[in-house]
């Protein structure tokens, strides 16, 4: 073995090696960026569910922003509403907590609708809606393959096996909205915790075309946007179909009973039996015709008064 052939070798390898280094280390100086504490505070205390409800890629990402003050601090809906003051104190800033959401399928359809033609191709929604927009005669309505089930993280949806509709579980609904962004059909949409009541239907179409794809779609009768039904205005029309504000605070009661189709779905009618809703809307209807048999009479009253009154005054005058 030569050593003196080995020896340059090696030294040269060993000084290349130095110089390279030396290379980097002033490198990483010459660029380093400081990175904000707070970023590294603030990503700790995050869920890492990564879900994207934010609006950024991940935890860190929001982390991120929210160290640059380039978002606001209450947009992670799995931490929750308690979260947000431990962000606050790391940034130094007043606390704000939105109202909690939750996710709900607006539409009513699902397996009673049927099918107008035979799917066989991939069970995902995205998938099935390039297929003349999917296998449901309703080009607005749940197409059951449950795109939003696959997105959710935190197992809050299921597809009702009777209905073939998603289902929410308010309890374990964090608000992400990754249902929402996966559905090809918007029936995915979002609505403050403490609400109950919700329009099932998804339908752009007119009445009658709604009637010929689904007996529980949407007719566009308007009668919920009525004053007499919802003097706060809290329910309009957008098209042909209504939408409620959820930020009007209104009972919404006279509206679900009063729809000739039942789009109007009460989260609180899942613990009620059948004949308890059907009493509910029979009394309902009881209460709506004893006032307007009262409201009669005292028209009827007061026509009759007025009548008196003037066949009295005719009197006076003779």
């Amino acid at each position: 073995m030569d050593f003196g052939q080995i020896l340059p070798a090696v030294l040269s390898i060993g000084i290349i090696g130095a110089v390279l280094g030396a290379v980097l280390a002033l490198a990483s100086k010459a660029f380093h960026v400081a990175v904000d504490p707070k970023v590294d505070q603030i990503n700790e205390i995050l869920p890492q569910a990564n879900c994207g409800g934010c609006g950024y890629p991940g935890c860190a990402a929001y982390a991120e922003a929210v160290a640059e003050g380039k978002c606001e601090l209450n947009l992670c809906a799995p931490g929750g509403p308690e979260l947000v003051p431990q962000i606050a104190s790391i940034m130094g800033v007043e606390a704000t907590v939105s109202e909690p959401m939750v996710a709900y399928a607006a539409c009513a359809g699902g397996k009673s609708t049927g099918v107008k033609f035979e799917y066989h191709g991939p069970k995902s929604c995205a998938s099935a809606v390039f297929l003349s927009g999917g296998q449901k005669p309703c080009d607005y309505g749940c197409m059951g393959f449950g795109d939003c089930v696959d997105a959710c993280k935190f197992d809050a949806i299921y597809i009702d096996p009777e209905t073939e509709l998603p289902v929410v579980d308010d309890e374990k609904c964090v608000g992400c909205e990754a249902c929402v962004l996966a559905c090809p059909k918007g029936v995915m949409k979002m609505m403050p915790k403490k609400s109950k009541v919700y329009i099932a239907c998804n339908s752009q179409d007119k009445g009658k075309d709604v009637l010929d794809v689904c007996k529980v779609g949407c007719i566009a009768c308007k009668i919920c946007t009525t004053p007499k039904v919802t003097p706060s205005k809290a329910i309009k029309m957008d098209g042909n179909l209504p939408v409620i504000d959820f930020a009007v605070k209104d009972e919404l009661q006279p509206a679900k009973y009063k729809c000739p189709k039942s789009c109007f779905i009460d989260k609180n009618d899942s613990t009620k039996t059948q004949e308890q809703i059907d009493k509910e809307k029979a009394d309902f209807k009881a209460a709506e015709a004893e006032k307007a048999a009262a409201a009669k009479k005292a028209i009827l009253e007061k026509v009759a008064a007025a009548k008196k009154a003037k066949e009295a005054a005719e009197a006076k005058g003779e």
